[in-house]
């Protein structure tokens, strides 16, 4: 067990390693009926978080240890027992916060290697499950039509969801890198000073030069993607 493994860590070497694997387990088993699954695993992580603070601290009190690694830690949830450190208000993630996504059965014998269906497989890749992200990141993949605004091209070219936990962990930490959020000025019918967030490629964005697409007087910059 990944927690026995890190006896003696510290508090935020412990999240660093966990946090990845509730990511991973919660992408890919969101499809399916895991709502109570989930709140089970929560469960037992929290036995586990409190069992290892207990350990790291063998001479302290209960309350001691409530006070040192449990708290608010995620300002968004009502929940007192969060576990956490103190230093660096870094704090596990938990399965029961992913949203279930349920999956869409693919139509017939619909095959993506298929030229005239190009268009069913690009929808199914827009409205089909994505790494958790924060809410922006989803609105703007679904109004751009999971497209990016200077090439064209899709932002997510997998034609099935990873297989795997690890996979979809690996497949976020892929599209971090590989998509960037910025403003952008198109011509689309209105004024060339409209400056609107769009996602695009890190590519395409290092290809076009910031310079001539961005305002840096009401411009952030790039903005990495934020991924949850």
């Amino acid at each position: 067990m990944v927690t026995r493994a890190l006896r003696g860590a510290n508090a935020g070497c412990v999240l660093k390693k966990i946090n990845p694997i509730v990511r991973g387990w919660s992408a890919y088993y969101r499809t399916v009926v895991s709502s109570e699954i989930f709140t089970a695993l929560d469960n037992h992580m929290w036995k586990l978080a409190y069992k290892w603070a207990k350990r790291s601290h063998p001479n302290k009190p209960k309350y001691w240890i409530s006070d040192k690694y449990f708290g608010r830690f995620n300002k968004s949830r009502k929940d007192r027992w969060v576990f956490g450190d103190r230093d660096s208000r870094a704090y596990p993630l938990k399965f029961s916060w992913t949203k279930i996504v349920r999956h869409q059965l693919v139509k017939g014998r619909a095959s993506p290697d298929d030229p005239a269906l190009e268009s069913y497989w690009a929808e199914r890749r827009r409205k089909g499950p994505l790494p958790p992200v924060d809410g922006m990141t989803v609105r703007l993949i679904q109004a751009q039509q999971g497209r990016c605004p200077i090439c064209g091209g899709l932002l997510l070219h997998a034609d099935h969801p990873p297989r795997s936990p690890q996979e979809w962990e690996a497949w976020r930490a892929v599209l971090k890198k590989a998509i960037s959020k910025q403003y952008v000025a198109l011509p689309s019918g209105g004024s060339s000073d409209d400056q609107r967030l769009r996602l695009l490629h890190t590519l395409c964005q290092r290809r076009i030069g910031a310079a001539g697409l961005t305002n840096p007087a009401s411009s952030p910059g790039r903005e990495p993607l934020g991924l949850a």
